[in-house]
C-alpha cells in the first residue's frame, strides 16, 4: 500500500514537473535547454543532502591507486571520464530518503561507478568511438587491447570494493546486475543491422544494459539504510524507470546532438548498425519509399550517414514521439516516489528525474 500524501496530489506535483518538457527539441535535431545556469541548479539540487561527493571520489580513487606509475596515469585519464556521477547520487539519495546514508553507501556508491565506468571503458571499444567527456577515449590513447584490460581492471576492482562490505549480499547483487548489464550489450551487438529490430526488444536491450544498473543503485541506498521492502521496491523500480528515460534520451543525443553539445563521439549508433527509438518508430510508420530510403542512408558509410538519417526522418515526428516514451518513463519513476515520506532526499530525486529528461550531455 502507498503511504504518505495521496496518490492523486503526487500525481499534481508529476504533472507539473513534467510540464513544460515539451520544448526540449530545437529545429527538430537538438535539445533545448534555459541555458547552462538552469543546467547547474538541477545539479545541485540532486546533490546529495548530507553526503558529500567528495567522499565517494576518495574511496574510488584510493581503490584505484597502483605501484606502477603507468596505470595511475590510465586510471587518471579514466577520471576525465566523470559526469554528473548520477548513479552514486541516486545511491546516496535513496539513502538519506530512506534513513540516514554512513560509509557504506559510500563504499558502494563507489563500487558501482567503477562498473559504470568500465562499462564507458568497454563501450567506447564496441563503438569506436573518439571523443568522451571532451577528451580522447582510453581505446584512441592506447589501443583496444588496452581498454578492454582497463575496463576489466575497473569491474575487478569494484568487486574487490564491493567484497569488503560487511555481507555477502551486496557484492552478490552487483556481479549480478553487472551480469544483465553485458547481456544487454551482448543483444545489442546481437542485433547490429537488424533493421527489422522491434520496440519490444530495443526496450530489453536498455533495460539491461542501462536501467538495470540505476535500478540497482536505488535498490542498494535503500537497503543498506534498513528501508521497509515496499520501500526498496519501489526505489528500485523508480531507478529502472529513470534508466529507461536515460537511455532513450542518450540515444536521441547520439541521433540528433553534436560533439561539441555533448562532448563524446556522436553518431555511433546509426555508424554501428544499431537501431534506436527514433528510427524503430520511423520504420514502423513509414510508406514503404521512405522505408527503403532510410535503410539506404543506415548502409551508407563515411561522415555523413548520419547526416543522411536525418534529412530522411526529418519530416517525421518520431523524435518527438522517442521523447515522448522518455517522458512517460519519467512519470512512471516519480509515481514509485509517493510511497515515501517528504524529505529533502525525497525532492531531490523528483529533481534527479527531471535532470534526465532535459540533459544534452
Amino acid at each position: 500500500m502507498f503511504r504518505g500524501r495521496s496518490f492523486s496530489k503526487l500525481m499534481k506535483q508529476v504533472h507539473r514537473l513534467v510540464a513544460g518538457m515539451g520544448n526540449l527539441l530545437q529545429s527538430g535535431v537538438s535539445f533545448a535547454l534555459n541555458g547552462s545556469d538552469a543546467m547547474n541548479t538541477t545539479l545541485d539540487l540532486i546533490t546529495p543532502v548530507s553526503t558529500s561527493l567528495a567522499q565517494v571520489i576518495e574511496v574510488f580513487d584510493a581503490e584505484l591507486r597502483s605501484d606502477l606509475p603507468f596505470v595511475n596515469h590510465l586510471t587518471e585519464q579514466v577520471r576525465r571520464y566523470r559526469g554528473k556521477l548520477l548513479r552514486p547520487n541516486l545511491l546516496l539519495l535513496a539513502g538519506e530518503a530512506t534513513g540516514e546514508s554512513n560509509r557504506d553507501h559510500v563504499v558502494l556508491a563507489a563500487g558501482v561507478e567503477m562498473v559504470h565506468m568500465a562499462t564507458l571503458v568497454h563501450d567506447d571499444v564496441l563503438d569506436e568511438a573518439d571523443v568522451r567527456r571532451r577528451n580522447v577515449t582510453i581505446n584512441r590513447m592506447i589501443g583496444n587491447e588496452g581498454a578492454v584490460l582497463l575496463g576489466d581492471f575497473l569491474i575487478s576492482h569494484a568487486y574487490h570494493l564491493c567484497s569488503s562490505f560487511g555481507a555477502t549480499w551486496a557484492s552478490r547483487r552487483v556481479a549480478a546486475v553487472t551480469n544483465v548489464v553485458c547481456e544487454g550489450e551482448l543483444m545489442q551487438i546481437e542485433n547490429r543491422g537488424n533493421f527489422e529490430l522491434t520496440e519490444a526488444d530495443y526496450l530489453e536491450i536498455i533495460r539491461r544494459k542501462t536501467a538495470a544498473l540505476t535500478g540497482l543503485c536505488c535498490e542498494l541506498g535503500a537497503t543498506v539504510s534498513d528501508a521497509p521492502a515496499d520501500w526498496i521496491e519501489h526505489l528500485a523500480a523508480y531507478g529502472a524507470e529513470l534508466g529507461m528515460a536515460f537511455q532513450i534520451v542518450d540515444d536521441l543525443l547520439d541521433l540528433n546532438g553534436t560533439e561539441k553539445e555533448t562532448g563524446k563521439s556522436v553518431g555511433r549508433d546509426a555508424e554501428m548498425g544499431k537501431l534506436t527509438l527514433p528510427l524503430i518508430r520511423f520504420l514502423e510508420q513509414a510508406t514503404p519509399r521512405e522505408r527503403a530510403a532510410l535503410i539506404e542512408a543506415l548502409g551508407a558509410s563515411g561522415a555523413q550517414k548520419t547526416a543522411g538519417i536525418r534529412e530522411v526522418i526529418s519530416n517525421s515526428n518520431c523524435v518527438e514521439q522517442a521523447l515522448d516514451a522518455a517522458r512517460g518513463y519519467v512519470t512512471s519513476a516519480l509515481a514509485h516516489l509517493q510511497v515515501l515520506p517528504d524529505s529533502p532526499a525525497r525532492s531531490k530525486l523528483i529533481a534527479a528525474a527531471e535532470f534526465v529528461i532535459r540533459r544534452r550531455t
